[in-house]
């Protein structure tokens, strides 16, 4: 009875590219693997299996040029391959070793090896359940369980990198298994696979200590753990077999942490906000109110829509044609661009109380632009705040005197590290509303900047906005709105439009573009022209760009009348929640303008609630949380849709509620961190 060693080799891992191909004592990963299997008494070949892909190029090349047995298979069909592979090479006794295992023991091996024939099970292996260490894994089969899974296998389990373990797991009842239990007893949590970076350095440290000698054991490994305790922990926070749970936007985030500090570039944006170990996280394409995560599977944007950047809708062709046009003429040259003149004139032709414009591309970079001009135009520095405002040192100095100043406005507990001390008490937060709170401040400090949303979680409040405006006149303040988030979303403007009250600054971003970088800060003629004294300058806020996607962007809106239209998708969203509220008797704080709605549930379980969710729209292709930025892609017939499962979600919510379901039985993933006070 022919024995065969097929080893399961790719270049595709998405957590560490190309990982059969890393080098340890200057010898592929494969190559060592299949030094090490060569050593074994009882196998008759090995052979190892791959796929057609063009990234398994490398790999095929290194197989030829060492003269090792391999087989192309299907990509996607693991159990197709492996059967091809026994059948070709004869084989009837299958032993299956994955090549992200360096430390593969032939003992190990030739010892289950023996079992299998003196005991003549279909499967025997030791990973159902692990007691061994991860890395040293081993599974034998015979031909026939090969071909009865060829044969019945569903897509999924055919696609599923285990062969046979996932066939196996849903027909345990017709198949003769024998599970190999490690002999070492209380053995510690060792972990010897290469999934990831730091599993690599473990092995290479490992081999390092054994050099020239490549064909050490089990034991020997065993050995030098005991002796370097520290090194075997390095790793130890990688989850046993964590790579067939993980999409493969979730296995590309663990390796954007190790590498990108905190993990992505906005914190809006990180999974863990969302739902941890299973939010799609990255994106390959989008387009009007959907978008497609890396696997190609569709959702309906009902959450974020670019962090409220996208109120035409991913991708509009209108925009995008005109960017186009710009790339297509240079973006940037030793001259000037014509397009921000323009983009100068219809700002100012919308906001007449202004008479100046200077642009910038991020909202933070807006904000920190406007304060400069302000302390310069005020002569004071201090600057009283209500609401988020960005990253920068003058922000975030309001927490340099205690660490909750901006639990309201950014993050609970945010350290202002790197902050210099020397700005402390020189910001200073204040409620959105309270009147009282603000002429206290004003009173005790030398103010000379109030800056603040003009609505935060609420519709804007007419008369605190009045006194705000009257304080700022008898003071000789310097009074600015930041409508980077509200701007365009309930007026052609922003919501100061609405209720007809003018500041001295005016700040917008995020949607100006419909999803490319432009910010601009408009201000009275006799404010800005204080900036002259100062100097703020920026390459990049000279591009085309930016200022050729929002003149068309603020066409489109005016033709449309988008405002109108995503404040009425709004309003029938408001409805929704009610409704479902009033239906399962369920306690929520519905808040926002409309086409930026969001609610809370009052209970001690609201996060909890928000992440289930999330993960039961996921389900049904919806990005959802408890926020939503609208756009003129969505439609009745999204919402309808969107309700409709909903319900569904809020009936279990009511069910654990009434203490009928507890909420963690039915979570299947942590429950997600909470965001920035302005969005919860």
């Amino acid at each position: 009875m022919k024995t065969i060693i097929i080893v399961q080799a790719q270049m595709g891992s998405i957590r560490l590219p190309n990982k059969v191909m890393k080098k340890i004592v200057g010898i592929p990963i494969i190559g060592i693997i299949l030094k090490r299997l060569k050593k074994s008494k009882l196998a008759d070949n090995i052979i190892v299996a791959t796929s057609r892909s063009k990234k398994n190029i490398e790999l095929i090349k290194y197989l030829k040029k060492t003269k090792a047995n391999y087989f192309c298979g299907a990509e996607n069909d693991v159990v197709n391959r492996f059967y091809k592979v026994a059948k070709k090479y004869k084989g009837r006794i299958i032993v299956r070793i994955t090549a992200d295992c360096p430390l593969v023991d032939v003992k190990i091996i030739d010892e289950f090896i023996k079992k299998f024939k003196n005991n003549k099970p279909d499967y025997l292996s030791n990973c159902l359940p692990w007691t061994y260490p991860d890395g040293l894994d081993v599974e034998v089969f015979s031909y026939e369980l090969l071909k009865k899974v060829e044969n019945n296998a569903t897509e999924s389990q055919r696609k599923d990198g285990g062969v046979i373990i996932e066939y196996l797991k849903d027909n345990s009842d017709s198949i003769n298994s024998i599970n190999v239990k490690c002999p070492i007893k209380k053995l510690p949590n060792y972990r010897l696979t290469v999934d990831e970076e730091i599993d690599l350095k473990l092995i290479r440290k490992i081999y390092e200590n054994f050099a020239p000698n490549i064909y050490f054991g089990f034991k020997e490994i065993l050995n030098f753990a005991k002796k370097n305790k520290k090194l075997f922990r390095t790793n130890l926070k990688i989850k046993l077999n964590e790579g067939s749970s993980l999409d493969i936007g979730q296995k590309i985030w663990k390796r954007a942490n190790a590498i990108i500090l905190g993990g992505n570039s906005l914190f809006s944006k990180n999974p863990n906000l969302f739902l941890p170990n299973k939010w799609p996280t990255y994106f390959s394409k989008s387009k009007g109110c959907s978008v497609w995560d890396l696997n190609n599977k569709r959702y309906i944007d009902m959450s974020l829509m670019g962090v409220g950047t996208n109120i035409l809708g991913y991708c509009n062709n209108e925009v995008d044609n005109a960017v186009r046009k710009a790339v297509n003429k240079g973006n940037l040259s030793t001259l000037n661009c014509p397009e921000e003149v323009f983009l100068a004139e219809k700002l100012l032709n919308m906001h007449p109380w202004a008479g100046k414009v200077k642009f910038s591309r991020t909202g933070g970079e807006a904000n920190a632009m406007a304060i400069r001009i302000a302390r310069s135009a005020s002569g004071k520095e201090k600057v009283a705040f209500c609401g988020y405002h960005g990253w920068h040192d003058w922000y975030l100095a309001a927490n340099l005197k205690s660490k909750s100043n901006l639990n309201e406005h950014l993050m609970t507990g945010l350290d202002p590290a790197g902050v210099p001390s020397n700005l402390k008490n020189t910001s200073f937060a204040f409620k959105y509303n309270d009147i009282g709170e603000l002429k206290k401040l004003v009173n005790k400090e030398n103010i000379g900047v109030i800056k603040m949303e003009v609505a935060r979680n609420t519709k804007p409040n007419i008369t605190f906005l009045k006194e705000v405006r009257e304080l700022a006149n008898k003071k000789n303040i310097v009074l600015i709105f930041d409508e980077c988030t509200s701007g365009f979303r309930q007026s052609f403007g922003g919501l100061h439009k609405l209720i007809n009250i003018n500041p001295d600054i005016a700040i917008f971003g995020k949607a100006l573009g419909n999803g490319y970088a432009i910010s601009a800060v408009l201000g009275k003629t006799s404010i800005m022209e204080s900036a002259q004294k100062s100097f703020m300058s920026s390459t990049f806020w000279s591009d085309r760009i930016g200022p050729a996607a929002a003149i068309k962007t603020l066409e489109i809106m005016e033709r449309e009348k988008s405002w109108e239209r995503i404040t009425s998708l709004g309003e029938k969203i408001f409805l929704i929640w009610k409704k479902l509220s009033k239906k399962y008797k369920l306690k929520l704080k519905i808040s926002g303008i409309p086409s930026l709605a969001k609610f809370n549930f009052i209970s001690k379980n609201s996060q909890a609630y928000k992440t289930y969710i999330t993960q039961e729209m996921l389900k049904h292709n919806f990005l959802s949380t408890n926020a939503i930025y609208l756009s003129t892609s969505h439609n009745e017939k999204i919402l309808k849709t969107y309700a409709t499962h909903l319900d569904e979600i809020f009936y279990k919510i009511s069910e654990c509620e009434k203490g009928n379901l507890n909420i963690l039985d039915i979570l299947n993933y942590p429950i997600s961190q909470s965001t920035f006070g302005r969005l919860n």
